[in-house]
């Protein structure tokens, strides 16, 4: 048993990493609901079709990454790589549509098996938000300033940069990917081998080639932005009109691409050089062929996705541990009146806790142990003036308190 070990990839979140965790989820989950946003989740695993259909078998994700095992009824059902395509078959499967639009937010752990590094495991987590059902540039808008937002409120919008693109229309991918296929192919030999099996079956994905040979070929490719058609120009024109707008500031980057054929349009990305070659802390863009894509009623829409876990290697401030007080009874009566009154201050919204045993002295090195911000002691004599003596632990100053004021005392030093 002393060998046993977290597997490859995982690791346990102990408190001081969950309380880091949590402030960011909370934090997201506050703006977000600013916006108009509500929480739902779907399940953590779903049929292996769910992802193979909409992330298509030429992804990394789906030919490297995929957690997929049978069940023992035989259903082969998948480990969430990531939450979109779960939340467009909620829309789907849960006959969503007569609904829209829809404003979704969601968090929770993702799995994929890949090479685990800084900043990246096989189990990590993720909060995003979906808005399903607007055609307009505006909701682009929405989404990114959600996101800046909400980075904004996490005090890391100083060490982030909006990276912003257009994938245009289907007719002006069409054109693209013509020319694309072209050029590559006069360089066929050049290329990686994944990107060799990308080049037919879906060329843009070699534009996210991390392989210095592609890097190479990729800075002479030709420029999306050259063969958009009018309507996407000036769809793209309204999403930077729009954040100029709002204040929100970006640099477009002509190189930032969606390789799955449903997304269009918008594509963006909030990154970093903090974090080393994994710069990327929160993605999205518009995805208005997805649902039609797995079966449901062509219906717009538009997200993003943020890591949690590099989110947390960013924040420099650390959450705040609320302190406790620390009950200290003396004696048997004392003992007893103890635990109903932890129960009355706790129900007030104090953070009580109370030793399970020992003298005083004990007591009191329990209380500085979990860094309690006062002692309440309590003896005979206290429960005869009904009455317990609090000591402030950072300035050692003592007085007594009544126990009907105790609560209002304690909240107001808090």
């Amino acid at each position: 048993m002393a060998d046993l070990q977290p597997v490859k990839g995982t690791h346990d979140l102990l408190p001081d990493v969950m309380r880091v965790q949590r402030q960011i989820e909370e934090t997201a989950r506050r703006i977000a609901e600013l916006y108009g946003y509500e929480h739902m989740a779907t399940p953590i695993f779903e049929f292996t079709e769910v992802f193979r259909r909409t992330l298509g078998d030429t992804s990394d994700i789906v030919t490297k990454e995929m957690y997929t095992f049978q069940t023992k009824g035989g259903d082969e059902v998948t480990l969430r790589p990531e939450n979109t395509a779960s939340v467009a078959r909620a829309f789907i499967s849960d006959g969503l549509a007569q609904h829209a639009p829809l404003k979704y937010f969601y968090s929770g752990p993702m799995f994929r098996h890949e090479r685990p590094q800084k900043g990246r495991l096989r189990q990590f987590h993720q909060f995003g938000i979906e808005l399903i059902g607007v055609a307009e540039p505006q909701g682009d808008v929405e989404i990114i300033a959600c996101g800046a937002a909400t980075l904004k409120a996490l005090q890391l919008d100083g060490a982030i940069t909006l990276e912003l693109n257009t994938l245009g229309d289907p007719d002006s991918r069409a054109a693209y990917r013509t020319v694309l296929v072209e050029y590559f192919n006069d360089h066929v030999d050049a290329l990686s081998d994944d990107s060799r099996d990308r080049l037919q079956r879906n060329p843009l994905r070699i534009l996210d080639s991390k392989d210095p040979r592609d890097r190479r070929l990729i800075e002479d490719a030709p420029v999306y932005a050259d063969y958009l058609n009018a309507q996407s120009r000036d769809f793209f024109a309204a999403v930077c009109g729009g954040l100029e707008a709002l204040g929100v500031s970006y640099k477009v980057n002509n190189r930032l691409v969606r390789g799955l054929d449903y997304y269009c349009h918008t594509a963006f990305e909030f990154t970093t050089d903090a974090l080393g070659a994994q710069g990327t802390v929160m993605a999205g863009g518009r995805y208005d062929g997805l649902i039609a894509q797995m079966g449901g009623t062509p219906t717009p829409g538009v997200g993003w996705a943020a890591g949690i876990e590099r989110l947390a290697m960013l924040t420099q401030n650390k959450a705040v541990r609320t302190r406790p007080v620390a009950l200290v009874p003396i004696g048997a009566a004392a003992e007893a009146r103890a635990l109903s009154l932890a129960e009355t201050l706790r129900q007030a919204g104090l953070r009580v806790e109370m030793g399970y045993g020992g003298n005083v002295k004990k007591r009191m090195k329990f209380a500085n142990k979990i860094h309690a911000r006062s002692a309440v002691l309590i003896g005979d004599d206290e429960l005869a003036r009904d009455a317990a003596t609090v000591k402030d632990l950072d300035s050692g100053d003592q007085h007594e308190v009544g126990l009907g004021d105790l609560a209002a005392v304690l909240s107001r030093s808090g």
